[in-house]
């Protein structure tokens, strides 16, 4: 842990006791010390600029000069050490055990203080997915979307060889006490055993307490920041940003998230780029890009990635039997209607849209892409790939690398991600669905019309359209990949590998078995990596090995496929446009 000791003095010029007449200038502009010889100072403070200041324990002043912008007024220093040009003034208790950074400002600040061996949410586990806390998470800086998915996701793996990993990591972690250098601090509450990162911004905040707010970015590129009212506890916030009356327990805020607007969250983790206004979370990954903006949304217990939860959206992990313990999985790309509902455990394939009450914990995993309806008695009707028709499928594509907070702040990325819609993993699900659906067409109906499957509802004509489009989606992406690949016999024994979404991240389960195998988080974290890089070859290489002949045609024939596909989503946006002119016709004046 982190003493208080000349050695954090943060200047450049020695600091040394009081000189008598020192002493008598600070008494006489209001300061008090009961053990004088314990405070020290550097030549060049200019004594005018420290007023009103009761001193207590070693305390240790840097360059403070008011012509310069710095003073220290109206506080109650204890065991502290302020750094060059910092400015302290207008402290309501104290602050305590702390160290204030070169040009850092605290301001109009009830108190602030670190408890000797404070960890500031440096292993604080989270009960993510089930709420019992059977899949804790255990956060610390640096954390990655794809580590953290591994520990909420193998409970076991974690116990076993997890565990013994984090307790050497962490042992090498010790947290600053300390306001950082160029931060600021201002019309706050209390901040409790919580570590204040060079030029992090916290105004406003209503309480603090066992937490650290990180800034990984380049000098004067800060993204992180606590806002007004936010009140949060046993916290990490990494490049991320918390405002206008968050309320945090026992959360991880990762690069570029932000939490505001009055959002709840509580055992929940929240990776690159999400954005999070007026609801609530509990017990929720959020993996990158989930994104939820309206008010009385619940998202629990669920497994999240390019998530967008309309208002209202509402999860339940009760069946009010054996408490909160079902979770689910909302695949990536997947979004929710205004006023959803999906009891839990249910599993959403990617890039679905949700509708309606879903009661029947549906498995729509096989069948991407797709429509699921919640009939009038919230049993599941899935619409098998017409999602595939929209323009808006391949609109988010394109715009999620434009939003990437990170890249905007130029900081070291955490969390890896692949940003295409088509696949290895979504084109493997059409592959696997395609010949489902054959098998589904040759049952027959039952009195209903429907083809039922898996506890969920089909029609076969929406079988029919869903044989074509997932056809015509497949020829697409080996289009795009220019397809004489499939008949590239460089092999290894990770190309027919079935692949994984690690939180963002498609990779080979050869992959995954090296990353939690590996020896040290920094040789996990070293195989994401390593996987994001070769991401390209790797799709290569598994494209030539997983295609049956009936897949393989000439250049031409695939390329006929592909532009179907294009006039298909073309269609749909003209289509948007015609109706969006009527509309702004029609409200015209």
């Amino acid at each position: 842990m982190n003493n208080i000791s000349e050695t954090n003095d943060m200047t450049s010029l020695r600091r040394r006791p009081l000189e008598w007449w020192e002493r008598r200038k600070l008494e006489s502009n209001g300061c008090r010390s009961l053990d004088w010889s314990a405070v020290r100072l550097c030549d060049a403070t200019d004594l005018d600029s420290v007023r009103n200041v009761e001193f207590i324990g070693a305390v240790s002043l840097g360059i403070i000069r008011r012509d310069l912008g710095s003073e220290v007024c109206d506080a109650r220093l204890e065991n502290c050490v302020i750094g060059d040009y910092a400015t302290v003034r207008n402290i309501g208790m104290h602050l305590r055990n702390c160290i204030v950074g070169k040009n850092a400002t605290v301001t109009d600040v009830s108190s602030i203080e670190f408890e000797p061996e404070a960890m500031c949410g440096v292993g604080v586990e989270v009960s993510v997915l089930d709420e019992t806390g059977s899949r804790p998470v255990t956060i610390y800086p640096g954390l990655s979307a794809q580590t953290a998915l591994l520990m909420a996701r193998e409970p076991k793996w974690n116990e076993r060889h997890m565990k013994p990993l984090l307790e050497d990591h962490l042992e090498r972690l010790s947290p600053e006490h300390s306001i950082g250098e160029g931060a600021t601090v201002a019309n706050c509450g209390e901040l409790r055993n919580v570590s204040v990162g060079r030029e992090v911004k916290v105004i406003g905040a209503r309480r603090l307490s066992n937490g650290m707010i990180i800034n990984n970015a380049a000098p004067g590129r800060c993204m992180a920041f606590v806002g007004n009212g936010v009140d949060a506890e046993n916290f990490i916030i990494e490049d991320g940003v918390a405002d206008s009356g968050a309320i945090i327990r026992n959360c991880y805020i990762g690069q570029g998230a932000i939490l505001e607007k009055g959002f709840s969250a509580h055992d929940s983790l929240f990776f690159a780029n999400c954005s999070l206004e007026n609801g609530e979370a509990c017990a929720l990954f959020a993996g990158p890009y989930t994104v939820s903006m309206h008010k009385s949304s619940l998202l629990i217990g669920c497994q999240t990635s390019f998530m967008n939860a309309g208002s209202g959206t509402n999860q339940s992990n009760h069946m009010y039997k054996l408490g909160p313990v079902h979770w689910g999985i909302l695949e990536r790309g997947v979004k929710t209607s205004s006023a959803s509902y999906l009891m839990l455990g249910a599993k959403i394939g990617a890039f679905s849209l949700l509708m309606g009450q879903h009661k029947t914990h549906p498995d729509s995993s096989q069948f991407p892409f797709s429509y699921l309806f919640g009939d009038e008695k919230g049993a599941t009707v899935v619409v098998p790939g017409v999602m595939l028709r929209s323009c808006g499928l391949m609109r988010d594509e394109q715009k999620w690398p434009t939003r990437d907070r990170r890249l905007k702040r130029k900081l070291p990325m955490h969390d890896r991600i692949v940003f295409n819609v088509l696949n290895p993993l979504t084109v493997d699900k059409m592959l696997s669905a395609s010949e489902v659906i054959e098998k589904l067409l040759a049952r027959p109906a039952d009195d209903d019309r429907y083809i039922r499957y898996r506890g969920m509802k089909f029609t076969r004509a929406s079988l029919e359209r869903a044989r074509h489009l997932y056809e015509l989606a497949i020829y697409k992406y080996l289009s795009d990949r220019h397809e004489n690949e499939m008949s590239d016999t460089n092999t290894d024994s990770r190309q027919a590998s079935e692949w994984v979404d690690i939180a963002g991240l498609p990779m080979t389960r050869e992959d995954l078995r090296m990353a939690m195998e590996a020896e040290s988080i920094d040789k996990m974290e070293a195989v994401f990596t390593a996987s994001l890089d070769n991401y390209k070859d790797l799709e290569r290489k598994w494209i030539a090995a997983r295609f049956p002949e009936r897949w393989h045609r000439t250049a031409e024939v695939i390329a006929d496929y592909a532009r179907e596909f294009d006039r298909m989503v073309e269609e749909d946006r003209t289509r948007y446009l015609e109706d969006l002119n009527a509309q702004n016709e029609m409200l015209a004046l």
